[in-house]
């Protein structure tokens, strides 16, 4: 019953194993959480009205335990269309919003660089923040974020949907079950293939200024913040993912989608050493970020993470963990472990069979988790202690590239240095790391 190769659909017709098969109390899923009754509603604002805030507003009205009283964006468009969406009231400058007592959490959508300062303000205004992806930009912005967040008793969750399927949830317990060795290496994909068109290329509003009126009208000044002062540019306003200042291109947007599970699964650890790879290879327009794109981290703990990606080819690699005496495929409705090498007939002694499920337990999805830790003050599914780990793994990727050396994390003093640190004995006798 061995497959031909890791990719081959036999792994999909093995033995079903249940938790109870694997003889494994770890394996029991996560007890049912609370209904809040019908009249326990959390009143809502979400700062940041562009396509992915849209889609949060439009998210939230359909709920029945929530409620969208506010929204904010500096673009007036926006802020009129996601008015008429949920009703509430409408501000240009979200210090407006928080200033509302009534308002019980926030919900963050804006450009990655405004990420780190709305949640700070929103933290300190006693509210609860629900923080679309990534956690902010920069590796320095996410150690302030997590300061101010540890000050306060306020429930934080990254808007990273997979952190709570139970896929990473599973893995984490196949993991410390020590079921199949310890783990050694593990991978992940993000890829697209947006044609000719080019990855963030989005419709540009020719209305759209600031020096328009009306429902065209733009804050300029206000939305490039801490960023450099630059003239009104609409392709950096409407295509922001594409430019350093504010955004982190394929890492900051897709990437954390895919290291924040791996993080969950193998124990959310500050990477040792990380490098970036890649480079701008198709879409020659004006952007600034690579369009294909590679992460490779080490970890103290002893494995690597790679993370694969590219916007010009949409074939991606499959989420795999390896450890040393098997393999966790990660697959619809259930993970595959597969005895490796040496250790296959051992596996197979201890569980019947060279390769076995692992079935899936319902969770609540990723909007419901926030809120009902919001009742419960319990810890979300990606809380600020683990995104921030992930954040600083994304942006040490991206200021590999940028520099073209790699780069280590001291998590005593929690910063970013070209220097080794902790495992420095390790190294390759060649390194020689570049200031």
């Amino acid at each position: 019953m061995t497959p031909e190769s890791p990719q081959s659909n036999n792994r999909r017709d093995f033995l079903k194993t249940t938790a109870s098969g694997l003889t494994l109390a770890a394996m029991i899923g996560p007890a049912s959480r609370s209904v809040p009754g019908a009249n326990d509603l959390i009143n809502i604002g979400v700062i940041g009205v562009g396509g992915r805030g849209t889609s949060l507003v439009e998210e939230l009205v359909d709920r029945k335990d929530c409620k969208v009283v506010a929204v904010c964006d500096v673009y007036e468009k926006r802020v009129k269309r996601a008015m008429g969406i949920c009703g509430g009231a409408g501000y240009r400058y979200y210090q407006e919003l928080l200033d509302r007592p009534d308002i019980d959490a926030v919900f963050i959508a804006t450009p990655d660089h405004w990420h780190a300062p709305v949640a700070i303000d929103a933290l300190k205004a006693g509210k609860d923040v629900y923080l679309e992806k990534p956690m902010t930009r920069t590796a320095e912005e996410a150690k302030r974020l997590w300061e101010v967040w540890r000050k306060t008793d306020r429930v934080l969750q990254v808007g990273v949907q997979g952190t709570s399927s139970d896929h990473c949830w599973k893995a984490r317990q196949v993991i410390g079950s020590d079921m199949i060795g310890k783990p050694v290496w593990a991978q992940a994909s993000c890829s697209r293939n947006s044609g000719d068109r080019g990855e963030w290329n989005w419709d540009i509003d020719p209305e759209a200024s600031p020096d328009a009126t009306g429902d065209a009208n733009v804050d300029w000044k206000t939305w490039l913040g801490n960023a450099p002062r630059r003239p009104w540019s609409p392709d950096r306003f409407f295509r922001f993912r594409k430019f350093w200042d504010y955004s982190g291109g394929i890492a900051t947007d897709l990437m954390y989608h895919s290291l924040a599970p791996l993080h969950i699964a193998l124990g959310p650890d500050f990477p040792w050493r990380v490098v970036g790879t890649g480079g701008i290879w198709v879409q020659h327009d004006t952007r600034e970020v690579p369009d294909t794109f590679f992460l490779n981290a080490d970890y103290p703990r002893e494995y690597s993470i790679n993370i694969v990606s590219s916007m010009a080819n949409d074939v991606g690699v499959e989420d795999i963990i390896r450890c040393q005496k098997g393999t966790i495929y990660f697959e619809k409705g259930h993970l595959v472990l597969e005895g490796n090498g040496p250790y296959i007939d051992e596996f197979k002694k201890k569980y019947g069979h060279e390769s076995v499920w692992v079935e899936l337990e319902p969770r609540a999805d990723h909007t419901t988790n926030f809120l009902d830790c919001m009742r419960s003050r319990e810890k979300p599914d990606l809380d600020c202690d683990t995104a921030f780990k992930v954040m600083v793994a994304i942006a040490m990727s991206v200021d590999s590239y940028r520099k073209s050396n790699f780069l280590y994390y001291d998590d005593r003093s929690l910063r970013v240095t070209s220097h080794p640190i902790g495992l420095a004995s390790q190294m390759p006798r060649d390194t020689n790391p570049v200031d």
